[in-house]
Formats: C-alpha cells, sequence, structure tokens
C-alpha cells in the first residue's frame, strides 16, 4: 500500500511540473511577443491552461489583458474565444447573470464567425447553466440544439459531456426513461475514449435508475461491472457500491448474497467512518432481518440507522428508515410506537414532494409594465346632485373602467414584447438557415475542386508516361531507322549492304508502329473520351484478318499458327475486339522461339463467347503474372530481343471492361501461357432489364 501511495504522489509530482514548466513558458513567449495576433493566441493557451489547472482568478486578469489586446487590433476570434472562457469562469463561481451574459455576446460572435462547432459548445454551456440552476426546460433545448453539431462531427468528449447533462437533466425531472437512455449512450462513448472514471460513473446511475424502474437484475449487473472495474484498493468507491449491491440482492429475494454484501459493506464503511455508507448499510440490514423475522437485530441496526439519518440529514434515507420502523413495530404489535412512524414518515414525504414540485418551477424573469394613468374628470357639480348610491356605482364603474385599461396596456406590451421576441427568433432561424446553405455550398464548391483537381493529377500522369514513351522507346525506333537512311543517303552503305540490313530496319519500323498503335489507344482510354459503339459481328472474320496481317512475323520467327475458331457472334465494339486480338496475337509472337506453336480458338459457355490465345513459348512467372494488366510499363523483352511499352495487355484490360467482358491469364513458366477473353453475345443491360 505504501508503495502504490509513493508511486500516486510521484506521478502528481511530475504531471504538476510538467503544467508549471509548460505554464512558465507560454508566460515567457508572451513577454517578448508583440502587440499581435501572435499574443493574442499565445495568451489564449495559457487562459486554457489555467482553465484546465483551476487558477480561475489567475486566468481572468489574463482574460483581461487579451480582451484589451483584441478589441485594439479587432480580433474577433480572439475577442469570441475569451468571452467564452469568462463566461465557463464565470458559471463555475456561480456567478449566473455574468456567465450568461458572456455566453450570449460570445454567441453572437461565434455567429458572424460562422464557426458551428464554438456556437455549439457555447449551446451546450449555457445548457449546464441553466440545468444547474434548476431551469431544466430550457436547459434541455440549448443542450440538445448543441448536440446535433456534436454527433455531425462525431466529438466523442464533448458528445459524452452533453449525454451526461441531458441524462441529469431528465433524472432531475422524474424521466427515468429518457435518462436511462442518455446515461446508456454516455456509457457507450466513455468507453470509446477509454475512460475507466467515467464510465464507473455512467455504471452506477444506470444501476440507480434500473433498481428505481424495479429491474433488479439489471441494476446488479451493472454494480458487479463496477466492482470488477474496481481495483481492491479503492475503498471508498467500494463503501459505496457494496451496500447498494447488496440492497438490490435483498429486492431479488437472494437473502445469501445480500447478506454477503451488507456485512462486507458495513465492516469496510465503519472502517473509513463513512457515516452515509454505515446508514445504507443498516437500512438494508435492518430491512433484511425484518424480512428473515430476526427482529432483534433488525431493531438494533435500524435505531443505529435513525440516529445518524438524523446527524447527517440524509432525507431519503430517513424516510426509508422510518417505513421499516413502522413495519418493524407493527409485526411486535406495538402499534403505538408504529404509528409515531407512520406519522413521520407522511410528514418527511410531504416536505420531500414539495421540495422536489419547486425544483421542477422554472423560474421567469419578471416582466415591469409601467402604471397607467387615467383622468377621469368628473364635474363637481355633478358629483354633488348624485344619491349616495349613484355615486358608489360610479365610482365603482370608474374602478373597473381603471383595471380594464391597465390590463389592456399590459396586454397590448406583453403582446409587443412576444412579437419582438419572435421576429428576433425567426430573423435567427433565417440567418442560421443561411449559414447552413451557404457551409452546404461551399462543400459542394471543396467536393467539385477535389475532383477536378484528381482529374488533372490523372492527365498529368498520363502526359508525364506519353513524354516518357515517346522520348525513350519511339525515339530509340525511330532513330535507328533515320540512322540507316542518312548512312544510305551519305553513300557510306552500298546497295548490297542496305539489303542485308532492310529486315532490320523493317523490324524498327513494325515496332514503332505497334508503339504508336497501342500509345494512341492507352492515352485515348486514359483521357476518358474512348466510348464504345457495340454491334453484332463475327468473331471468325477478326481471326481471319488478324491472322494474315501477323502471317509474315510468324513465317520470319518459324512459329506454327493453329487455327481452331469457329464462327460465333459477339456483341461488342468490333474495332476494339481487333485491338484486343492484335496485341494478344502480337505478345504470343514475341514471347515463342523457332518451332513453337500458337493455337487460336473460341467456344461457347453460360452464354457467352471465350477466346483463347494460347502459345508453347517461355511462359510467365507467378510473380510476373501479378503485374500484368495494372496501369503501370511492366514490359519484358522477346525471344529475339524485341522490346515494348509495357501497355499492350493494359490497354487490353480496359477496351475489356468497356465491353462488359472479362480477361484472364494462365501461365507456366518454359511450358506456355494463354490468354482467355470472355465477350457476352447480347446486349448487357437489355438482360438485365
Amino acid at each position: 500500500m505504501k508503495k502504490l501511495f509513493s508511486l500516486v504522489a510521484c506521478l502528481v509530482f511530475f504531471i504538476g511540473f510538467s503544467q508549471t514548466k509548460e505554464q512558465d513558458s507560454l508566460t515567457i513567449q508572451l513577454a517578448f511577443q508583440n502587440s499581435d495576433t501572435t499574443k493574442i493566441k499565445t495568451s489564449l493557451l495559457l487562459v486554457k491552461m489555467l482553465y484546465r489547472n483551476q487558477e480561475y482568478d489567475k486566468a481572468l486578469k489574463y482574460i483581461s489583458q487579451t480582451e484589451k489586446l483584441s478589441q485594439k487590433l479587432n480580433y474577433q476570434d480572439g475577442i469570441a474565444e475569451i468571452t467564452y472562457y469568462k463566461a465557463l469562469i464565470y458559471a463555475l463561481k456561480d456567478d449566473y447573470i455574468n456567465a450568461r451574459d458572456n455566453y450570449l455576446k460570445a454567441k453572437e460572435l461565434f455567429i458572424q464567425l460562422q464557426d458551428t462547432l464554438n456556437i455549439a459548445k457555447v449551446n451546450n454551456s449555457i445548457g449546464l447553466n441553466e440545468i444547474k440552476r434548476g431551469n431544466y426546460n430550457v436547459g434541455l433545448q440549448y443542450s440538445l440544439l448543441a448536440l446535433k453539431e456534436f454527433e455531425k462531427r462525431n466529438l466523442k468528449k464533448e458528445l459524452c459531456a452533453g449525454y451526461e447533462c441531458l441524462a441529469n437533466a431528465y433524472y432531475s425531472i422524474n424521466n427515468i426513461q429518457k435518462a436511462t437512455e442518455y446515461y446508456v449512450k454516455t456509457l457507450d462513448l466513455e468507453r470509446q475514449i477509454n475512460n475507466n472514471e467515467g464510465s464507473i460513473e455512467a455504471l452506477k446511475k444506470l444501476a440507480e435508475l434500473y433498481s428505481l424502474q424495479k429491474e433488479y437484475r439489471k441494476s446488479i449487473d451493472y454494480y458487479e461491472k463496477i466492482l470488477i472495474m474496481t481495483s481492491v484498493e479503492n475503498d471508498s468507491l467500494r463503501s459505496e457500491i457494496l451496500p447498494k449491491l447488496g440492497g438490490e440482492y435483498l429486492q431479488f429475494n437472494d437473502y445469501d448474497k445480500a447478506l454477503e454484501y451488507l456485512v462486507e459493506g458495513l465492516k469496510l464503511n465503519r472502517s473509513l467512518d463513512n457515516r452515509h455508507g454505515i446508514l445504507v448499510s443498516l437500512n438494508n440490514l435492518g430491512n433484511l432481518n425484518l424480512q428473515r423475522n430476526f427482529l432483534k437485530y433488525a431493531e438494533i441496526q435500524l435505531l443505529e440507522a435513525k440516529d445518524i439519518a438524523s446527524d447527517i440529514d440524509a432525507k431519503k434515507e430517513q424516510l426509508k428508515n422510518y417505513r421499516l420502523l413502522k413495519s418493524l413495530d407493527s409485526t411486535n404489535k406495538r402499534f403505538d410506537r408504529a404509528f409515531v412512524w407512520q406519522r413521520e414518515y407522511y410528514q418527511l414525504q410531504n416536505e420531500l414532494t414539495k421540495k422536489e414540485t419547486s425544483t421542477l418551477i422554472e423560474q421567469e424573469e419578471p416582466i415591469l409594465i409601467n402604471n397607467l394613468s387615467i383622468n377621469n374628470r368628473i364635474e363637481d357639480t355633478e358629483a354633488v346632485n348624485m344619491d349616495p348610491d349613484a355615486a358608489t356605482t360610479q365610482k365603482e364603474f370608474d374602478r373597473l373602467r381603471l383595471i380594464f385599461y391597465g390590463l389592456l396596456g399590459a396586454v397590448a406590451i406583453l403582446s409587443t414584447f412576444l412579437i419582438l421576441i419572435y421576429l428576433k427568433r425567426n430573423s435567427r432561424l433565417q440567418y442560421t438557415r443561411e449559414l447552413e446553405e451557404k457551409n452546404k455550398r461551399i462543400e459542394m464548391q471543396n467536393e467539385a475542386i477535389l475532383e477536378q483537381t484528381k482529374h488533372l493529377e490523372d492527365i498529368n500522369k498520363v502526359k508525364d508516361k506519353l513524354f516518357s514513351i515517346v522520348s525513350h522507346d519511339l525515339k530509340d525506333s525511330l532513330t535507328s531507322i533515320k540512322g540507316f537512311i542518312d548512312l544510305l543517303k551519305d553513300g557510306s552503305l552500298t546497295q548490297e549492304e542496305f539489303k542485308t540490313l532492310i529486315p532490320e530496319l523493317s523490324e524498327n519500323a513494325n515496332n514503332a508502329s505497334l508503339l504508336l498503335f497501342n500509345l494512341l489507344n492507352w492515352s485515348k482510354s486514359q483521357m476518358q473520351s474512348l466510348e464504345p459503339s457495340p454491334c453484332l459481328f463475327d468473331l471468325q472474320e477478326v481471326f481471319a484478318d488478324k491472322m494474315n496481317l501477323l502471317e509474315q512475323k510468324l513465317e520470319k520467327k518459324g512459329i506454327i499458327l493453329r487455327d481452331k475458331t469457329l464462327r460465333d457472334f459477339v456483341y461488342a465494339d468490333k474495332s476494339m475486339v481487333e485491338i484486343i486480338i492484335q496485341n494478344l496475337l502480337t505478345n504470343a509472337i514475341k514471347f515463342s522461339k523457332k518451332g513453337d506453336t500458337i493455337t487460336i480458338a473460341n467456344q461457347i459457355s453460360n452464354g457467352k463467347s471465350i477466346i483463347s490465345i494460347s502459345d508453347t513459348g517461355v511462359g510467365i512467372s507467378k510473380e510476373n503474372q501479378q503485374k500484368l494488366f495494372k496501369n503501370s510499363s511492366f514490359t519484358t523483352i522477346g525471344t529475339q530481343n524485341e522490346k515494348g511499352t509495357g501497355l499492350g495487355l493494359t490497354i487490353c484490360k480496359e477496351l475489356v471492361d468497356l465491353n462488359h467482358g472479362k480477361i484472364w491469364v494462365e501461365s507456366d513458366l518454359n511450358v506456355g501461357t494463354t490468354f482467355y477473353v470472355e465477350l457476352p453475345k447480347s446486349n448487357p443491360q437489355q438482360n438485365q432489364s
């Protein structure tokens, strides 16, 4: 135990030291800063720290200086925040008038600054202030208004404080159901922010509420959760919970459990000299012994509880004690004493009921009405000629008329006052709505700007990639071709030598052509201007055209082509499908060696057409298969050192997706590769409808 106290003392010392060090640092900064907004911000940080450390008088001094500087510089943000903190400190000092005035000033300033979060904080503080004074209905309205903004922003700490405030208010006006609802929300948030102390407080309140609703099992569960969360050394909390938990088991008629907790609670409270805890334990033990017919023990415990309740003025426990003493004396047939306890019980109950009723009546601001005087001229001659009865009637009539005009004037003033309040409220509501609409428009504009920025970034990336490819791959091929032509032009090459270089020159031209073909299609798709024009066409015709186009390449590399295609109609963009097949066939030729076989086939499966292009070439490793079809320039050298951009398969994937199809690959290293393309045979949108 000594070690624990030493550890706690050290922790408190170091926390206090670090706070003092930070406070001194801010004070030094403040002394050397120029009189500008930076100085105001530093001063605000110092005020907030002093407020957290409960040094309110010192904080008020800095508030006064900061307010003067903020007004001098016309720094509205600083004026608003300093006014809010001034209100908070006045509220803690129970100076309601100054607190309310400063809250309202701060709120007006935050409204002008369109600071919805701080408006919500001020509303919540006003709500707390009103609830503290017993104006529960007004307080609830302000707090509920603040919660909307906190929930929108998911501010857990502020929500937690707001929910707890509402729960306390509903509990005070005896709305048990609403109080329970908000304490459940409080508990959930306290757990989310890992606030053990706050969770325990919420559990205690929920246990009490469920006990009032006679849901004793739930009450027991919550009290037991508190004991699990509480360390054995925390005697003060255990001394509070144990007697209450014993009382709940007693309501549940579990006498053994009730006795165990009540005896433990009584011992602990006696050791701590906690008189309220002793009182609760004795009342519940007296009730337990009364129910078990151990009347002697019950009497000793209840009489001791009566004396303690009277000393510490614990009204609710005293009321319970009178009821139990009445039951005890009735059981012992001492009816004269039972009558005394019953009388004491009802007197105290009436006293508490009156007190609770007066608490629920909110204080109203007095409305001052100026006295209205009405000159009522009556001729003396008429007064003299009137008989006594007529004079009395006239006086009564004049008095009633005076009262009537007075009431009429009061109603007129009150109506004017109410109309002004209504108009002001409407103008504020309209102003708030306009602010909300402006905020929404700003949010939409920001979203549009972000979307446009992202689009421009994507286009910029496409541009960079295009420049990279053009400056390297395409430039190499064209430079090579130009070099050959220049040599021929200068006469550095004979006709015979040039003829031997024609195949290489042709290969470079083909590479440049294919690169340009892929590059144009890829850039077009990236710029989002590529739209398919689907129609029904025969796949076999496309295969035939592409095989004729690539026949020379096949012969040059000595690759065997097997045509297993069937006549089959698909619903897609024909030019896009031609690009897909040409790219896949070119790839197959690129990675096949002399004597390898390329097989082209198609089949129908589940109402869709599946194209397959297989080769017995070098294959693709599992690692490289993961890099295919992605928007990156992954490429490898062909079997005859053919180069590429890595865009071919990316284009294929994008074109297949545009035509509502699928593309995938199956490959084994040094065995071969098969690319599959699945295309619809009819309009997919018609099939969905």
